[in-house]
């Protein structure tokens, strides 16, 4: 086969036609031939040089180059290709590092095996051409809804024809129980588009919680015009659905405009995802007010929220316990994805039992360090003390209040709540003393003698380790393994030490150390508090 010799618009027809075929630029496809043409050239030049080409835009005519450049003498490796200043003072006037002599020469028939060299060339860069242009295409449509018709399956996965290209929808993207053959249409939702070194770069999802939203969008113009908002969604695939929706106008019912006349637009998004249950909760702003709603069908006596530790508990009717937890915990855990909380369900007995359980410690707490009778223990626990410190340094009069107190009774309880203290502190610095705690950690203000025997039975006994230790080992924290929260103890935990405190401690010991510059740190918190205004 020799190019060089054919038509020389047959160059140009050929290109055209490639490009209409893959809908890529034809510019592509000719710069693919000229690098397939300098290809073949050198294997019948020499590899070592420098052969390029060049094919008119217009005629098609294709001209082959040989290019050598001006290099130092001490780089000159490749004779081919490189000359001297000195050696290219016989092409050139006056010849500069970096100028190069271009020489046309023969142009190329191409025997059977370097035609077919070109041609893998022109392919794969056709390829390369054809992914970007996809990519190009649906970057931007990451996010959105897609048609396409099944081309094939693979391993479980399947090949979806999305147009100009194809798509994968891999097998734990797919709704359990559907199954499809080629030529099936199906609607998926495009949750990335990559770059890959091969095969598809658009990923689909019919599983994702998103494409549940998407679908709502499709079929309720109120949230498409942005009147109603969807705040979350929560999905365990091919079963049960949540999805939390609040409205922008109050005229407008968020709930029922997603409901549909009898139903008729729930009902769409229900038959797209294979019969997907879909509870349609009202969004709320307070978190207990929407756990409620989270958690219909089942009924709420009472919501207990644990911000720092991210928890929440709630207390159901004994008759509501099985409904509030769903079949294999499917209510509970939907309800906690919607809300991005962790959830305990307390019946009212056990409830009761705990409630129960926390007075009679406290009341014999009381009894035993304050040297009292049980029913004036329960008095200081019915009044909502809790501990010691409450009862030795609160005002007199929040003692006075109750019932059988006067102010002799009242001086008298808090002078034995401050003895108990004390002892305990005498007790707790002894103890930390024997583990070997320096002084200096001792006297650091924020940290009470018992805080402190705890830090030396946790190995923390110099200020200098104290000062290394991060926020949440003090006061403890929640970490996510395996889809799963898991609690961190925190050293100082029992003490009720919360994270900005105990962040506020180590720094300070960081300071008084000389390991951080107090003034650097006041600069970086205007420097946030500037970003935050500018972001506002």
């Amino acid at each position: 086969m020799a190019i060089t010799s054919a038509n020389q618009l047959e160059l140009l027809q050929t290109a055209e036609a490639v490009a209409r075929e893959k809908m890529i630029d034809p510019e592509l496809v000719i710069e693919a031939m000229e690098d397939s043409l300098a290809r073949a050239a050198k294997s019948r030049y020499g590899a070592e040089m420098d052969i390029r080409v060049s094919i008119d835009r217009k005629t098609g005519r294709a001209t082959f180059t040989r290019v050598r450049t001006v290099v130092e003498e001490e780089l000159l490796e490749n004779y081919q290709a490189e000359l001297t200043v000195k050696q290219a003072k016989q092409y050139l006037a006056d010849p500069q590092i970096g100028d190069e002599i271009v020489d046309e020469v023969p142009p190329v028939d191409l025997g059977r095996i370097a035609a077919q060299s070109a041609k893998q060339v022109i392919l794969q860069k056709v390829r390369e051409a054809e992914r970007d242009r996809q990519f190009e295409e649906f970057k931007d449509r990451k996010g959105s809804i897609i048609n396409g018709m099944v081309k094939r399956e693979e391993y479980g996965n399947i090949i979806v024809d999305i147009g100009r290209g194809e798509a994968i929808l891999r097998r734990n993207e797919k709704i359990g129980r559907e199954s499809y053959r080629p030529n099936d249409r199906i609607r998926c939702y495009i949750k990335d588009v990559r770059r890959e070194p091969r095969g598809p770069q658009v990923f689909l999802s019919r599983t994702d919680p998103q494409f549940m939203a998407e679908l709502f969008k499709m079929e309720v113009p109120e949230i498409y015009d942005g009147i109603i908002e969807i705040k979350a969604c929560a999905r365990d695939p091919g079963s049960r659905a949540k999805i939390a929706v609040i409205s922008y106008d109050n005229s407008i019912d968020p709930v029922g405009a997603c409901v549909g006349m009898r139903g008729s637009r729930v009902q769409a998004v229900v038959n797209e995802l294979q019969g997907e249950k879909i509870d349609i909760i009202p969004w709320n702003e307070d978190q207990a007010t929407f756990l409620v709603n989270a958690l219909q069908p089942a009924e709420v006596s009472k919501v207990v929220i644990d911000e720092e530790a991210g928890k929440i508990e709630v207390v159901v009717p004994d008759e509501q316990l099985s409904l509030a937890i769903g079949r294999r915990g499917q209510n509970v855990r939907l309800a906690s994805q919607l809300t991005g909380l962790d959830i305990d369900i307390l019946t009212e007995a056990q409830e009761s039992e705990r409630r129960q359980a926390e007075f009679a410690s406290r009341t014999g707490m009381f009894m035993e360090a304050l040297d009292l009778d049980e029913t004036f223990a329960q008095l200081l626990v019915a009044e909502g003390f809790t501990n010691l410190e409450e009862v030795a340094y609160v005002d007199l009069d929040e003692l006075l209040v109750i019932d059988g107190v006067d102010e002799g009774t009242a001086e008298e309880l808090q002078a034995r709540a401050r003895d108990y203290i004390e002892a305990q502190n005498a007790k707790a610095l002894a103890a930390a003393k024997e583990l070997g705690v320096e002084d200096a950690l001792i006297d650091f203000e924020g940290l009470t003698p018992q805080m402190v025997e705890a830090l030396a039975k946790d190995g923390v006994k110099t200020l200098e380790d104290f000062a290394t230790c991060a926020d949440w080992e003090l006061a403890g924290g929640w970490t996510t393994v395996n889809g799963e929260r898991v609690k961190d103890e925190g050293i100082l935990e029992k003490f009720d030490v919360s994270l900005e405190e105990a962040q506020r401690l180590v720094m300070t010991a960081r300071i008084s150390l000389g390991w951080v510059d107090p003034a650097e740190l006041e600069a970086e918190a205007e420097d946030d508090t500037a970003e935050d205004e500018e972001e506002v």
